[in-house]
């Protein structure tokens, strides 16, 4: 089957993914509520239009690339749905970010439509949109993803195809949790750096070589839990102590450990429920249980 194409959504990620899509030779129509969104497109796409219904006439791979779910249901469902014009059985790419339950929502209307859904949201930042080298997390059925999988090349130079409808948005937003938090912890312990007169540059500096900036994915995490090895490199116990100290220095200084405070906190239960002497990785055991789930 040909795929014809319709990209719905030409901003900041969805311009690039476009263009690079169109630049590996598929039939692409265009589609954004701006006109100004669509001056470039005029000399390369197949179609360029405002009205998604208008764009996806006889189109049968139907990519959103928008700021939420709302858009996404009201661009295929609504008065100028694309969904309206579209080719039968058409293949629905949702590369947004959204909510998962509404996302879910839209997949159910999609098929009871006769159409297919995949669910393809992507990672990293507009500078690799450009380049074609983005992440595209994909949820869907195999057959479908292989059907794909030219288009997610366009676009991304990493495609993980993690598992079935919605475990592409899944993994974007567990991704993005740890990242923004990863982002405030950051930002929280630089201040700290601060606080107490150190260099801030130089602090930086100094943690990227350690496993606070290289993060416990890559270093203890891979050859502790993850591998069933809870001996401890470093015990929960001894966790509590240098957090202990550290928000002890973090107060005299007029500094805010808030993430500290929760850290220590989450280490104490796992140490009352008799961790305390297994690997600070052991604490994803206990999180994963129910005192862990349940604690304050």
């Amino acid at each position: 089957m040909t795929q014809k194409i319709l990209i719905v959504g030409i901003g900041v990620m969805g311009a690039p993914m476009a263009k690079n899509i169109i630049n590996a030779g598929f039939d692409v129509a265009v589609c954004d509520e701006s006109s100004d969104a669509l001056v470039d497109f005029h000399d390369i796409a197949t179609l360029v239009s405002t009205s998604p219904s208008k764009a996806a006439s006889n189109r049968n791979v139907i990519i959103t690339v928008l700021p939420n779910s709302d858009i996404v249901e009201n661009v295929l469902f609504g008065e100028e749905g694309a969904l309206a014009s579209a080719a039968p059985n058409s293949l629905v790419v949702d590369m947004s970010t959204g909510s998962y339950d509404k996302t879910m929502k839209i997949a159910k209307k999609i098929e009871k439509l006769g159409h297919k859904f995949v669910d393809a949201p992507v990672g990293r930042t507009p500078r690799e949109a450009l380049t074609g080298q983005l992440l595209v997390m994909v949820g869907g059925e195999e057959q479908q993803v292989k059907e794909l999988n030219g288009i997610f090349k366009a676009v991304g130079n990493t495609i993980i195809h993690v598992g079935e409808t919605g475990c592409g948005l899944k993994a974007k937003l567990v991704n993005n949790y740890m990242a923004m938090i990863n982002n405030v912890v950051t930002g929280e312990t630089l201040s700290l750096a601060n606080s107490v007169g150190l260099d801030v540059g130089l602090m930086a500096d100094l943690m990227s070589t350690t496993a606070a900036g290289l993060g416990q994915l890559n270093t203890n995490y891979p050859k502790k839990v993850l591998s069933g090895d809870l001996k401890p490199d470093f015990p929960i116990f001894m966790a509590i102590k240098d957090l202990t100290m550290a928000i002890e220095l973090a107060e005299g200084h007029d500094a805010a450990p808030k993430f500290g405070k929760l850290a220590r906190q989450t280490f104490e239960g796992a140490k009352e429920r008799g961790m305390g002497s297994l690997d600070q990785t052991a604490i994803m055991k206990y999180l994963m249980s129910d005192d862990g789930k349940n604690s304050q």
